[in-house]
C-alpha cells in the first residue's frame, strides 16, 4: 500500500477510562508524598472516566510491601491494570538502592507474570524537595498509563 502510513504510523492512544477497574497500592512510608501521588492519581482516573466504584486503593508499610498486594490484586483477576505509588529518599546507607531495586525489580515481575499493566510511580529521589517536585506529575502520569495500557492490552488480545 504505497503512500499510505496504515500499520507505520503512530496509533492515538485510547485514554477513555469508563470501563475500567484499576487497583492503587500505596507505600505509607513518606505518607504526606505518596498521599499527594495518590490523590493526583485518583483525581486524574477520575477525569479519564474510571468511576470511584472501579478504583480500588489500598496502602502498606512500604515500598519492598507493595509488590506482594499488586501480586494479590493481579491473582484477583478483578482489574485491567494497576498502580505502584510509593517515595524512597536516599539516605547515608545502601538501603536505599536495596529498595529502590527490589521494589522495582518485583513490580515489573508481577506485571510480567500475571500479563497485567503496572505503572509504577514509586519515586526514587536524593532528597524531600525532589519528591514534592515530583508528586503531583507523577501521580497523573501513572493514572494515564494505567489507563492507556489498559485499553492498550485490551486491543492486543
Amino acid at each position: 500500500m504505497q503512500g499510505s502510513d496504515k500499520g507505520h504510523g503512530k496509533a492515538q492512544a485510547s485514554m477513555n477510562g469508563e470501563e475500567l477497574r484499576i487497583g492503587i497500592v500505596q507505600a505509607r512510608f513518606n505518607d504526606a508524598i505518596t498521599s499527594r501521588l495518590a490523590e493526583a492519581c485518583i483525581t486524574e482516573l477520575q477525569e479519564l472516566g474510571v468511576t470511584d466504584r472501579h478504583i480500588r486503593h489500598v496502602t502498606v508499610p512500604g515500598a519492598l510491601e507493595v509488590p506482594i498486594a499488586l501480586q494479590a490484586m493481579a491473582d484477583s483477576e478483578d482489574y485491567d491494570a494497576l498502580i505502584a505509588l510509593g517515595c524512597i529518599i536516599r539516605g547515608e546507607t545502601y538501603h536505599f538502592e536495596l529498595v529502590a531495586n527490589e521494589s522495582g525489580a518485583a513490580v515489573t515481575r508481577v506485571g510480567l507474570d500475571h500479563s497485567i499493566p503496572i505503572a509504577n510511580a514509586i519515586l526514587t529521589v536524593e532528597n524531600e524537595d525532589q519528591a514534592w517536585a515530583r508528586a503531583e506529575e507523577k501521580g497523573r502520569d501513572a493514572a494515564r498509563v494505567a489507563v492507556e495500557m489498559a485499553n492498550l492490552m485490551e486491543e492486543l488480545q
